[in-house]
Protein backbone atom coordinates (compact mmCIF):
# COMPACT_ATOMS: atom_id res chain seq x y z
CA UNK A 1 0.00 0.00 0.00
CA UNK A 2 1.50 3.31 -1.09
CA UNK A 3 0.68 6.26 1.18
CA UNK A 4 0.42 9.41 -0.89
CA UNK A 5 -0.51 12.95 0.16
CA UNK A 6 -0.70 14.54 -3.28
CA UNK A 7 -3.33 17.28 -3.24
CA UNK A 8 -3.63 17.27 0.55
CA UNK A 9 -3.07 20.36 2.69
CA UNK A 10 -1.50 19.88 6.11
CA UNK A 11 -1.02 22.29 9.02
CA UNK A 12 1.84 21.37 11.35
CA UNK A 13 2.35 23.41 14.52
CA UNK A 14 5.72 23.72 16.21
CA UNK A 15 7.27 22.77 12.88
CA UNK A 16 10.29 25.06 12.93
CA UNK A 17 12.51 22.24 14.22
CA UNK A 18 12.57 18.79 15.77
CA UNK A 19 9.55 16.55 15.31
CA UNK A 20 7.38 19.16 13.63
CA UNK A 21 10.01 19.88 11.01
CA UNK A 22 10.50 16.15 10.37
CA UNK A 23 6.73 15.64 9.98
CA UNK A 24 6.41 18.64 7.64
CA UNK A 25 9.29 17.55 5.41
CA UNK A 26 8.06 13.95 5.27
CA UNK A 27 4.56 15.08 4.28
CA UNK A 28 5.94 17.45 1.67
CA UNK A 29 8.10 14.70 0.16
CA UNK A 30 4.91 12.73 -0.44
CA UNK A 31 3.08 15.58 -2.13
CA UNK A 32 1.33 17.50 0.65
CA UNK A 33 1.25 21.28 0.71
CA UNK A 34 2.29 22.44 4.16
CA UNK A 35 1.52 25.38 6.42
CA UNK A 36 4.52 25.45 8.72
CA UNK A 37 3.65 27.04 12.06
CA UNK A 38 6.26 28.01 14.62
CA UNK A 39 6.48 30.99 16.94
CA UNK A 40 10.21 30.56 17.42
CA UNK A 41 12.31 30.97 20.55
CA UNK A 42 13.57 28.64 23.29
CA UNK A 43 11.81 25.50 24.51
CA UNK A 44 10.63 27.36 27.64
CA UNK A 45 8.25 29.30 25.40
CA UNK A 46 9.52 32.68 26.64
CA UNK A 47 9.86 34.59 23.39
CA UNK A 48 8.62 37.35 21.19
CA UNK A 49 7.00 36.39 17.90
CA UNK A 50 9.60 35.21 15.39
CA UNK A 51 8.55 33.24 12.33
CA UNK A 52 12.12 32.68 11.08
CA UNK A 53 12.18 28.95 12.09
CA UNK A 54 8.97 28.41 10.12
CA UNK A 55 10.35 30.35 7.15
CA UNK A 56 13.52 28.26 7.23
CA UNK A 57 11.53 25.01 6.98
CA UNK A 58 9.42 26.49 4.18
CA UNK A 59 12.68 27.17 2.34
CA UNK A 60 13.72 23.54 2.78
CA UNK A 61 10.41 22.32 1.41
CA UNK A 62 10.57 24.64 -1.57
CA UNK A 63 14.10 23.52 -2.38
CA UNK A 64 12.74 19.97 -2.49
CA UNK A 65 10.19 21.13 -5.05
CA UNK A 66 7.30 21.32 -2.60
CA UNK A 67 4.87 24.08 -1.72
CA UNK A 68 4.66 25.60 1.76
CA UNK A 69 3.62 28.65 3.72
CA UNK A 70 5.17 30.02 6.92
CA UNK A 71 3.12 31.07 9.94
CA UNK A 72 4.51 32.56 13.14
CA UNK A 73 1.28 32.59 15.12
CA UNK A 74 1.01 31.68 18.79
CA UNK A 75 -1.20 28.60 19.24
CA UNK A 76 -2.25 29.80 22.70
CA UNK A 77 -4.12 32.63 20.96
CA UNK A 78 -7.40 31.42 19.39
CA UNK A 79 -7.41 34.38 17.01
CA UNK A 80 -3.94 33.42 15.77
CA UNK A 81 -5.17 29.84 15.25
CA UNK A 82 -8.09 31.11 13.18
CA UNK A 83 -5.72 33.24 11.10
CA UNK A 84 -3.46 30.26 10.52
CA UNK A 85 -6.33 28.19 9.15
CA UNK A 86 -7.61 31.13 7.11
CA UNK A 87 -4.17 31.56 5.53
CA UNK A 88 -4.15 27.92 4.42
CA UNK A 89 -7.70 28.19 3.08
CA UNK A 90 -6.90 31.39 1.19
CA UNK A 91 -3.84 29.81 -0.36
CA UNK A 92 -5.10 26.30 -1.13
CA UNK A 93 -8.88 26.27 -0.57
CA UNK A 94 -9.05 23.42 1.94
CA UNK A 95 -7.33 21.83 4.94
CA UNK A 96 -7.13 18.05 5.25
CA UNK A 97 -4.60 17.41 8.01
CA UNK A 98 -3.73 19.05 11.31
CA UNK A 99 -0.77 17.91 13.39
CA UNK A 100 -0.80 19.52 16.84
CA UNK A 101 2.89 19.38 17.69
CA UNK A 102 3.71 22.73 19.33
CA UNK A 103 5.03 22.44 22.86
CA UNK A 104 7.20 23.89 25.61
CA UNK A 105 8.91 22.53 28.72
CA UNK A 106 9.16 24.09 32.17
CA UNK A 107 10.26 21.11 34.24
CA UNK A 108 10.35 21.22 38.04
CA UNK A 109 9.14 18.93 40.77
CA UNK A 110 5.53 19.57 41.78
CA UNK A 111 6.68 21.01 45.12
CA UNK A 112 8.75 23.65 43.32
CA UNK A 113 6.83 24.40 40.13
CA UNK A 114 5.22 27.83 39.92
CA UNK A 115 1.53 27.86 39.04
CA UNK A 116 2.23 30.32 36.24
CA UNK A 117 4.61 27.80 34.65
CA UNK A 118 2.06 25.03 35.15
CA UNK A 119 -0.58 27.08 33.33
CA UNK A 120 1.84 28.05 30.57
CA UNK A 121 2.57 24.42 29.72
CA UNK A 122 -1.13 23.50 29.76
CA UNK A 123 -1.89 26.54 27.61
CA UNK A 124 0.52 25.52 24.84
CA UNK A 125 0.04 21.75 24.77
CA UNK A 126 -3.65 21.44 25.62
CA UNK A 127 -5.26 24.76 24.72
CA UNK A 128 -2.99 25.16 21.71
CA UNK A 129 -4.35 21.86 20.39
CA UNK A 130 -7.90 22.95 21.26
CA UNK A 131 -7.55 26.30 19.47
CA UNK A 132 -6.09 24.86 16.29
CA UNK A 133 -8.53 21.94 16.20
CA UNK A 134 -11.48 24.24 16.87
CA UNK A 135 -10.38 26.48 14.00
CA UNK A 136 -10.07 23.65 11.49
CA UNK A 137 -12.99 21.47 12.66
CA UNK A 138 -15.90 23.16 10.78
CA UNK A 139 -13.99 23.02 7.51
CA UNK A 140 -13.29 19.31 7.96
CA UNK A 141 -16.94 18.70 8.84
CA UNK A 142 -18.05 20.56 5.71
CA UNK A 143 -15.78 18.56 3.41
CA UNK A 144 -16.56 15.31 5.28
CA UNK A 145 -12.86 14.54 5.64
CA UNK A 146 -10.15 15.32 8.13
CA UNK A 147 -7.15 13.82 9.88
CA UNK A 148 -6.06 15.27 13.22
CA UNK A 149 -3.01 14.17 15.19
CA UNK A 150 -2.41 15.09 18.82
CA UNK A 151 1.05 14.82 20.32
CA UNK A 152 0.99 13.09 23.69
CA UNK A 153 3.92 11.65 25.67
CA UNK A 154 4.97 8.76 27.86
CA UNK A 155 5.09 11.39 30.61
CA UNK A 156 1.33 11.73 30.30
CA UNK A 157 0.63 8.04 29.76
CA UNK A 158 2.95 6.69 32.46
CA UNK A 159 4.38 9.64 34.43
CA UNK A 160 7.85 11.16 34.75
CA UNK A 161 9.52 12.90 37.69
CA UNK A 162 9.55 16.69 37.44
CA UNK A 163 6.94 16.89 34.69
CA UNK A 164 3.61 17.27 36.48
CA UNK A 165 2.62 20.18 34.21
CA UNK A 166 3.79 18.48 31.02
CA UNK A 167 2.35 15.08 32.02
CA UNK A 168 -1.03 16.60 32.87
CA UNK A 169 -1.16 18.40 29.52
CA UNK A 170 -0.11 15.34 27.56
CA UNK A 171 -2.67 13.13 29.30
CA UNK A 172 -5.33 15.77 28.61
CA UNK A 173 -4.80 15.67 24.84
CA UNK A 174 -5.51 11.92 24.91
CA UNK A 175 -8.85 12.68 26.54
CA UNK A 176 -9.47 15.30 23.85
CA UNK A 177 -8.59 12.74 21.16
CA UNK A 178 -10.98 10.17 22.64
CA UNK A 179 -13.96 12.52 22.48
CA UNK A 180 -13.17 14.06 19.09
CA UNK A 181 -12.68 10.62 17.52
CA UNK A 182 -16.23 9.74 18.57
CA UNK A 183 -17.69 13.08 17.46
CA UNK A 184 -15.82 13.08 14.16
CA UNK A 185 -16.50 9.49 13.14
CA UNK A 186 -19.66 10.19 11.13
CA UNK A 187 -18.04 13.25 9.55
CA UNK A 188 -15.09 11.43 8.05
CA UNK A 189 -12.73 12.90 10.66
CA UNK A 190 -10.22 10.56 12.27
CA UNK A 191 -8.33 11.67 15.36
CA UNK A 192 -5.25 9.97 16.78
CA UNK A 193 -2.33 10.68 19.10
CA UNK A 194 1.41 10.15 18.75
CA UNK A 195 3.56 9.48 21.83
CA UNK A 196 7.10 10.15 20.57
CA UNK A 197 10.40 9.51 22.27
CA UNK A 198 12.68 11.66 20.17
CA UNK A 199 15.97 13.52 20.31
CA UNK A 200 14.96 17.16 20.03
CA UNK A 201 15.71 20.45 21.78
CA UNK A 202 13.10 19.45 24.35
CA UNK A 203 14.93 16.25 25.30
CA UNK A 204 18.53 17.46 24.90
CA UNK A 205 20.40 16.83 28.14
CA UNK A 206 17.84 14.25 29.27
CA UNK A 207 19.06 11.47 26.96
CA UNK A 208 22.58 10.07 26.77
CA UNK A 209 24.64 10.83 23.65
CA UNK A 210 24.50 7.33 22.16
CA UNK A 211 20.73 7.06 22.56
CA UNK A 212 20.28 10.60 21.24
CA UNK A 213 21.58 9.50 17.84
CA UNK A 214 19.14 6.57 17.75
CA UNK A 215 16.15 8.77 18.57
CA UNK A 216 16.26 11.20 15.64
CA UNK A 217 12.88 12.82 14.87
CA UNK A 218 12.93 11.16 11.46
CA UNK A 219 12.51 7.79 13.22
CA UNK A 220 9.11 8.99 14.47
CA UNK A 221 7.59 10.62 11.39
CA UNK A 222 6.61 7.41 9.55
CA UNK A 223 4.14 6.74 12.38
CA UNK A 224 2.83 10.30 12.24
CA UNK A 225 2.24 10.06 8.50
CA UNK A 226 0.37 6.78 8.85
CA UNK A 227 -1.90 8.30 11.51
CA UNK A 228 -2.90 11.16 9.17
CA UNK A 229 -3.19 9.03 6.04
CA UNK A 230 -6.43 8.23 4.23
CA UNK A 231 -6.59 4.72 5.73
CA UNK A 232 -5.57 5.76 9.24
CA UNK A 233 -7.24 4.25 12.29
CA UNK A 234 -8.98 6.52 14.75
CA UNK A 235 -8.85 6.93 18.54
CA UNK A 236 -5.40 5.32 18.60
CA UNK A 237 -2.29 6.20 20.58
CA UNK A 238 0.89 5.23 18.76
CA UNK A 239 4.12 5.27 20.76
CA UNK A 240 7.27 5.64 18.67
CA UNK A 241 11.02 6.01 19.07
CA UNK A 242 14.29 4.71 17.62
CA UNK A 243 12.38 2.93 14.85
CA UNK A 244 10.10 1.11 17.31
CA UNK A 245 6.31 1.54 17.02
CA UNK A 246 3.78 0.30 19.58
CA UNK A 247 0.11 0.94 20.35
CA UNK A 248 -0.72 2.14 23.88
CA UNK A 249 -4.23 1.53 25.23
CA UNK A 250 -6.32 2.29 28.28
CA UNK A 251 -7.49 -1.11 29.50
CA UNK A 252 -9.99 -2.07 32.18
CA UNK A 253 -10.23 -5.31 34.12
CA UNK A 254 -13.29 -7.50 33.56
CA UNK A 255 -14.87 -6.34 36.80
CA UNK A 256 -16.16 -7.95 39.98
CA UNK A 257 -19.76 -7.50 41.10
CA UNK A 258 -20.42 -6.92 44.81
CA UNK A 259 -24.06 -7.34 45.95
CA UNK A 260 -25.59 -4.66 48.14
CA UNK A 261 -25.10 -6.59 51.38
CA UNK A 262 -21.38 -7.07 50.61
CA UNK A 263 -20.60 -3.63 49.19
CA UNK A 264 -18.02 -2.25 51.62
CA UNK A 265 -14.40 -1.03 51.57
CA UNK A 266 -13.46 -4.29 53.28
CA UNK A 267 -15.07 -6.31 50.49
CA UNK A 268 -13.19 -4.27 47.89
CA UNK A 269 -9.96 -4.97 49.77
CA UNK A 270 -10.78 -8.67 50.05
CA UNK A 271 -11.54 -8.95 46.34
CA UNK A 272 -8.72 -6.67 45.21
CA UNK A 273 -6.69 -9.42 43.53
CA UNK A 274 -9.69 -10.27 41.34
CA UNK A 275 -10.72 -6.65 40.78
CA UNK A 276 -7.22 -5.77 39.57
CA UNK A 277 -6.73 -8.94 37.51
CA UNK A 278 -6.05 -7.85 33.92
CA UNK A 279 -6.13 -11.36 32.44
CA UNK A 280 -9.47 -10.69 30.73
CA UNK A 281 -9.00 -6.95 30.26
CA UNK A 282 -11.37 -5.11 27.93
CA UNK A 283 -11.08 -2.01 25.77
CA UNK A 284 -14.01 0.33 26.38
CA UNK A 285 -15.31 2.31 23.39
CA UNK A 286 -16.81 5.23 25.32
CA UNK A 287 -17.91 6.43 28.76
CA UNK A 288 -21.47 5.31 28.01
CA UNK A 289 -20.10 1.96 26.87
CA UNK A 290 -18.52 1.51 30.28
CA UNK A 291 -21.80 2.38 32.01
CA UNK A 292 -23.73 -0.07 29.82
CA UNK A 293 -21.22 -2.83 30.61
CA UNK A 294 -21.50 -2.25 34.35
CA UNK A 295 -25.30 -2.30 34.22
CA UNK A 296 -25.23 -5.52 32.20
CA UNK A 297 -22.91 -7.14 34.77
CA UNK A 298 -25.10 -5.94 37.63
CA UNK A 299 -28.21 -7.36 35.96
CA UNK A 300 -26.47 -10.62 35.21
CA UNK A 301 -25.18 -11.22 38.73
CA UNK A 302 -27.23 -8.93 40.93
CA UNK A 303 -30.76 -10.25 40.46
CA UNK A 304 -31.15 -13.25 42.72
CA UNK A 305 -27.42 -13.93 42.48
CA UNK A 306 -25.70 -15.80 45.27
CA UNK A 307 -22.13 -15.58 43.97
CA UNK A 308 -20.15 -12.41 44.60
CA UNK A 309 -17.65 -12.39 41.75
CA UNK A 310 -17.70 -13.04 38.04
Amino acid sequence: MNIDFAGKVALVTGAGGGLGRAHALALAERGARILVNDRGGPVSGSTTDDDSPAASVVGEIERLGGEALADGGDVTDPVAAEKMVAAALNRWGHVDILINNAGILRDKSFAKVELADFRAVLDVHLMGAVHCTKAVWPHMVEQNYGRILMTTSASGLYGNFGQSNYGAAKAAVVGLMNVLAIEGEKRGIRVNALAPTAATRMTEGLIDTDSFAELAPETISPGALFLVSENAPTKTVLAAGAGVFAVARMLESAGVYLPADARSPEAVAEKWAEISDMTSAVVTASAFGQTARYVEIAHRYGIGATKVDL
